[in-house]
């Protein structure tokens, strides 16, 4: 075991509601595209209801017709697919991405044993349960699939990803809301720190863009309603007229690696994860500390674990959903770790794709460490007013090209966020390598 094993990231993937694959993802979030529609006149596929009866008329999918769609056929075989959750689908498509990037194709049983996958989600697909438990009670077992409970456990996102690639390390799942994507790659980043691998397969899946579960989250206030009739401008954060989280789609994933195992075999390295953080609120199920100090901790943490200091951040991804607690505590606690720093860069993704809810904090690691390979800050759309504490750099309506700007360092290092229900936190650091 060597704790002083450094982790690179070798590899990306990325499912998203602004299309599937890196590239064209990428492209559309720095040209301020939406990936937020309209529910009126959509039927959910499984169940056939809509979704007239929700207060909230607006959602993230993840486009399955036009240039970069998803289609299941790409990535699985028919068998595989009907057998496998949506989620599981989202999850198998970023992993390949991200695997083919990375160039890593494991010939010997050594390096299959050195390679782990380590996939999460929040909810994983509660459609499902939903409609074998209403053909149970109407017909009983006959209707049951026996395909029913591996499609419903959420480590099978994982485990598919592992038996199809052969990967015989690690094979881990987190299920922790909506910091499970950030929690997965955290633990991958120790897992090869530890020892226990070279290389691992990590992110988050989520697919649950359905009327029960946004009913769940009308309930509980958290959903957007006011931006009913303008679905692009209904994910706000950080502006004034903020009013809650747009529900979104997706996975991502990435290939994380020990370093001199990615050097001696020549790999592209896109970044270093340098940090991890991670804290408890133990304040409130939904709701973080007015002072956001459980998110202060996190981010120290990952600073103190990558040896570096707040100067050194060049830019904050942002977990903010659009909520309005949540957004002030998230800037309170930034201005703690920080202060007021006039060089440092924030910007919540969220405003482009939604909230991806167990897949957020790996699709948002995603776009940190392409911020800091390109120099380029995604934006935070429809930032168009904020209250008086709102005061860091929100980047906000156009992306930033960072090549020319900060003196010329360009992006150093960067910090994304994730917060979840139950008061749990996650923060990664990633820098140039």
């Amino acid at each position: 075991m060597s704790l002083g094993r450094r982790v690179v990231v070798t590899g990306l993937g990325l499912v998203t509601p602004l299309g599937t694959g890196v590239q064209p993802t990428w492209s559309r979030l720095l040209a301020a595209h939406s990936g937020v529609i309209s529910l009126a006149g959509v039927k959910h596929e499984q169940s056939g209801r809509t979704y007239e009866a929700i207060p909230s008329q607006v959602a993230a999918f993840v486009p399955t017709s036009g240039e970069a769609a998803f289609r299941v056929e790409d990535w699985l075989s028919r068998g595989e697919a009907r057998n496998q959750a949506p989620f599981m689908h989202y999850a198998a498509s970023a992993a390949a991405q991200a695997i083919t990037d990375s160039g890593w194709t494991p010939a010997s049983d050594q390096d299959r044993e050195r390679t782990g996958v380590c996939v999460g989600s929040g909810i994983g697909c509660l459609e499902e349960i939903e409609a074998t438990a209403a053909s149970f009670a109407e017909t009983g077992l006959r209707r049951v699939s026996p395909y029913f409970v591996p499609k419903i456990l959420i480590n099978l996102a994982a485990g598919h990803i592992s038996m199809k690639y052969g990967f015989q390390g690690p094979n881990h799942s987190v299920s922790t809301a909506c910091t499970t994507g950030a929690h997965s790659i955290g633990d991958a980043m120790r897992f090869i720190m530890f020892g226990d691998a070279d290389v691992m397969v990590a992110g988050g899946a989520e697919a649950s863009v359905s009327p029960l579960a946004m009913a769940g989250f009308a309930k509980a206030r958290a959903l957007s309603v006011a931006h009913n009739a303008d679905p692009p401008s209904a994910s706000r954060p950080f502006d004034s007229q903020r009013d809650g989280f747009v529900i979104g789609e997706g996975a991502g994933c990435v290939i994380l690696e020990e370093r001199q195992h990615a050097i001696r075999r020549g790999a592209k390295i896109y970044a270093e994860i340098k940090g991890y953080g991670l804290s408890a609120d133990a304040h409130h199920i939904t709701a973080p500390t007015e002072d956001g100090r459980g998110a202060a901790r996190a981010m120290a943490r990952a600073l103190h674990v990558a040896g570096m200091k707040p100067e050194d951040v060049d830019y904050v991804n942002a977990h903010a959903t659009s909520t309005g607690l949540g957004d002030l505590a998230e800037t309170r606690a930034i201005k703690t770790v920080f202060g007021d720093k006039p060089s440092l860069a924030v910007s919540s993704t969220k405003s482009s794709i939604g909230h991806l809810l167990g897949a957020a904090g790996a699709v948002e690691a995603v776009f940190t460490v392409l911020a800091i390979h390109h120099n380029a800050l995604p934006p935070t759309l429809n930032l168009h007013s904020t209250d008086a504490e709102f005061t860091l750099d929100y980047v906000p309506l156009e992306a930033r090209d960072m090549a020319g700007a900060n003196q010329g360092r360009g992006v150093r290092a960067a910090i994304t966020n994730s917060f979840g229900f139950g008061g749990t936190n996650a923060s990664l650091l990633f820098a140039k390598a």
